[in-house]
């Protein structure tokens, strides 16, 4: 129960910072240029000797390569008849990242950063759809991975792994020239409430489906 509560708080602490970056950048944009600013600065400093590793590693949040990687998970949870699990990784990844997301976009039509790009983008830059995408599904496979992984090194492995790309597909839309910082932060936000909101209850669910099976 405590876990819950914990991840339900961290829920709204997420959804707090989402709205109050949806409210400023709808009403006050000109609040959040000295944050964006300095961040970019920051990341861009290395420009453009890690254009490469960028360019390589925003791949993995592409639509294409997300719904690949989405279709084989679920494919390989469907044939295992871990439904419940693909049910709310399914629900998660298209209801935020195909819903959701794009719909954001064209209310707060926030343009995007007047910079190099090194990628190209026609669509609008708030929230990025990269970042929300990459840590809806890839934040979805690290809670999911100590259910199918006992081994402790592997599966510490493998979500340290999911964590570096989450975090570095973000940082990628910021070097490329494609989003502001703000727009990456807004991203995260908006998949993490998701996530910390509804784990607990499919997790709850995944045991009442465990004990019928027992019982049967």
């Amino acid at each position: 129960m405590n876990k819950k509560l914990y991840m339900q708080f961290a829920g709204s602490c997420t959804f707090v910072i989402f709205a109050f970056l949806s409210y400023v950048i709808k009403f006050y944009p000109s609040w959040l240029k000295a944050f964006d600013n300095v961040i970019t600065s920051a990341v861009r400093s290395v420009y453009p000797s890690w254009n490469r590793f960028f360019l390589w590693i925003t791949q993995f949040g592409n639509t294409v390569s997300i719904a690949l990687l989405f279709s084989a998970i679920l494919f390989v949870l469907v044939y295992g008849k871990k439904y419940i699990d693909a049910i709310w990784l399914s629900t998660g990844v298209i209801t935020i990242a195909v819903v959701v997301n794009p719909l954001l976009k064209l209310f707060f039509a926030r343009e995007r950063p007047l910079l190099n790009h090194l990628v190209v983008e026609t669509s609008y830059s708030f929230p990025s759809g990269h970042a929300t995408a990459s840590m809806v599904f890839y934040g979805s496979l690290i809670l999911l991975i100590p259910l199918f992984i006992q081994t402790k090194i592997w599966r510490i492995s493998l979500q340290w792994l999911l964590i570096f790309f989450i975090l570095f597909i973000g940082i990628s839309r910021i070097y490329l020239g494609v989003h502001f910082p703000s727009d990456i932060l807004a991203g995260y936000c908006e998949s993490l409430t998701w996530l910390l909101f509804t784990y607990p209850i499919y997790r709850k669910q995944r045991l009442i489906r465990v004990l019928q099976k027992k019982q049967w």
